[in-house]
């Protein structure tokens, strides 16, 4: 009977999901985000950290969205554990800082005493960053509990061993080819409608979509979701970006993976653009083979032109065949990566990356 329901209300229940999730006012978005990074930069410390780094020497990931729940059928981050696991061990002894962009706990279907009694190895992993003083902890709209519960400092010291300042947003500052680059780091939902601490989404996901998701043991964040044009909340936040001066932007909860202002389907049809404009045919080839294997409906291709490189999205920490995605910033380059399965091993995968002095900036 599940097995009918789920293929009966799948795409039905995903849609109704996808609406109650995201409804972005420009205006409200601009609004907001400009405020945070105006007092971050102004005043930091409250609000967020400033931290200027080495751009050659210093290595920060950046991940978000893993919804940690209670593994049951709604916990949409179980099968990522591994993976995530594997990956802060990796990123643990390679010396970064990790920067968790917000969504990390599912706290709107979840008590916190629940999602922390199911959680102890992704805690423990992430205690070791704390310990190490490299670790920056952002709340998104599902855990927004730890940006505005008195109770919260304690929760945090109950899982990390002690209080840990928690931001709504960080920036990270260096210089390239000696002119100051901003990189501003934010969950995202500010200016989100249904998101940003609105009590009708809260209730729909913790009283209507949570508990038919554990019945139907669905997970919307199929790697499917990557090949589309952006999201509207993923396209204002660069158009945001990118009237800003010497400046990236770096959210998540959106869910869907973007690099350099694109999707995977944008930078495909992009590389397309350039290999026709170079008359390199085989190639041109090969890219719409790529286009046409993902069997999309209703897409023609973008115009690109004057498109900057402003704007980036970690995708998540749960998608349903267990992989996850994250960017990286590293010797002098920034990358979309993501963590999946290969023979029942975490194995890293590189899917974009660029030197922050080939960024096209305003």
């Amino acid at each position: 009977m599940r097995s009918f329901l789920k293929k009966l209300l799948y795409e039905r229940v995903s849609r109704l999901a996808d609406k109650f999730s995201s409804r972005p006012d420009k205006r409200r978005v601009d609004k907001a985000l400009a405020a945070l990074f105006k007092n971050i930069t102004t005043r930091p410390g409250k609000k967020g950290p400033l931290i200027s780094f080495d751009a050659a020497k210093d290595k920060f990931v950046i991940l978000s969205d893993q919804h940690k729940g209670a593994r049951d059928g709604a916990d949409i981050f179980a099968g990522a554990e591994k993976n995530y696991l594997a990956a802060l061990d990796y990123y643990y002894d390679s010396l970064f800082t990790y920067i968790n962009l917000g969504d990390s706990e599912e706290l709107w279907g979840n008590l916190f005493l629940t999602v922390k009694k199911h959680n102890k190895a992704t805690f423990d992993k992430e205690t070791l960053f704390v310990d190490a003083d490299r670790f920056v902890k952002i709340f998104g709209n599902h855990d927004l509990y730890w940006g505005n519960d008195p109770l919260a400092m304690l929760s945090l010291a109950e899982i990390y061993g002690k209080a840990i300042r928690i931001y709504e947003g960080a920036v990270l500052q260096t210089y390239i080819k000696g002119k100051m680059l901003s990189i501003f780091m934010t969950h995202g939902h500010q200016g989100d409608l249904q998101s940003d601490g609105n009590w009708f989404s809260k209730w729909f996901v913790s009283d209507i979509w949570g508990p038919l998701q554990a019945y139907l043991r669905i997970n919307p964040n199929t790697p499917a979701f990557n090949n589309q044009l952006k999201t509207d909340h993923n396209r204002i936040m660069y158009e945001w970006s990118s009237q800003r001066k010497d400046m990236l932007l770096v959210t998540g909860h959106t869910h869907q993976p973007v690099f350099r202002s694109f999707t995977q389907l944008e930078n495909l049809y992009a590389r397309l653009e350039r290999s026709k404009n170079k008359g390199e045919d085989a190639e041109a080839a090969l890219l719409e083979k790529k286009i046409t294997a993902l069997h999309l409906e209703g897409h023609t291709q973008p115009d690109f032109n004057g498109y900057l490189d402003t704007y980036f999205n970690t995708g998540c920490c749960c998608f349903d065949d267990g992989d996850i995605t994250g960017i990286e910033i590293a010797d002098g380059h920034i990358r979309l990566v993501k963590w999946h399965y290969r023979h029942h091993t975490s194995e890293r995968i590189v899917l974009e990356e660029c030197s922050l002095e080939d960024l096209k900036l305003q």
